[in-house]
Formats: structure tokens, sequence, C-alpha cells
């Protein structure tokens, strides 16, 4: 049986995935916890076809939607964007900056991690013109941009937070 390891790891990133958000995103935070994941969903939908479209990265094994769409929809569309739901709710709002800064390094650190271990051991992913530092960055990126999205998205809650706690 061709790609074992790789139909294995597909599956399980979607057991994991989706035990870490019934696990881990509170009933009553389930509304909230939309935002991030669709958002997330938008910015790897443009960027990830982009990137695979101009040759920077290829998927050589996917196992769903083979012929309509270039990218992994399992990383892409479903785990990418569970992580960053999860990144965002966890936030550590009140923290100090350093705090902050670690936060946003373990998330991309663990991510890029696995991205460069699947490179490595695998055919889920293969570099063409791309780099691991380059999934680093634009992870970052990525999660900023959808942090940025969530305070916009949810101002009223955070300025409501911000002004009593300064009191």
């Amino acid at each position: 049986m061709a790609h074992k390891v790789e139909k294995n790891i597909i599956i399980s990133s979607w057991v994991i995935t989706s035990l870490l958000l019934i696990l881990f995103v509170p009933r009553d935070k389930i509304r909230e916890a939309q935002i991030p994941f669709l958002f997330k969903q938008v910015i790897t939908w443009l960027f990830g076809l982009v990137v695979v479209e101009k040759g920077f990265i290829e998927y050589p094994y996917r196992l769903f939607f083979k012929k309509a769409n270039k990218s992994s929809f399992t990383f892409e569309y479903f785990v990418y964007p569970a992580l960053c739901t999860l990144f965002n709710l966890y936030y550590p709002e009140r923290r100090n900056a350093l705090i902050k800064v670690l936060y946003y390094f373990f998330h991309t650190s663990i991510i890029t991690f696995l991205e460069i271990i699947a490179v490595k051991y695998t055919k889920l992913i293969r570099y063409k013109k791309w780099t691991w530092y380059w999934s680093f960055i634009t992870l970052w990126i990525t999660y900023y941009i959808s942090r940025v999205y969530y305070r916009w998205f949810f101002r009223n809650r955070f300025s409501n937070t911000l002004t009593s706690s300064s009191n």
C-alpha cells in the first residue's frame, strides 16, 4: 500500500486536531472560536494557493481534493486554522511583551518543526523554492494578522477589559 505513512499522518491530524478543538474550546466560546478559524482559512486560501501555484511548495500526496486544488486541504484549511483558533483563545493578553513574543515563538516553532519533519521524512510536502524559515515567518505573520483581526472583531470586549483592569 503506497503512501501508508502519509495517509496515517493526515487521518491522525484530523483526529488529533478535532480532539484539541473539542477539549480546549470551552462551550461558551464556540462562537468566538469561529472568528479566528474562518479568518485563518481566508488567509491560507489566498496565500496557500499563491505559494503552490508559483511553485514554491508542492504537496505530492493529498488525501482530499486531489484534482481540485494543489494545496493541502488538511493542513491549510483545517489544522492551521484550528491551531490559530487555540492560539487566539489562549493568548496571554494581560502578560508582558516578552511572554507574548514567546507565545508567538512557541506556536510558530511547533508548526514549523513538524513541517520540517514532514518535508524530510514524508511526501506530504516538498520545498521547491522555499525553506523552513519562510514557513516560520509566514506563520508568525498570519498569526499576527489573525490576532489583530480577532482584537478588532471583539474590540468592545477588549476595550472594556483593558479599561477595567487599569482602574
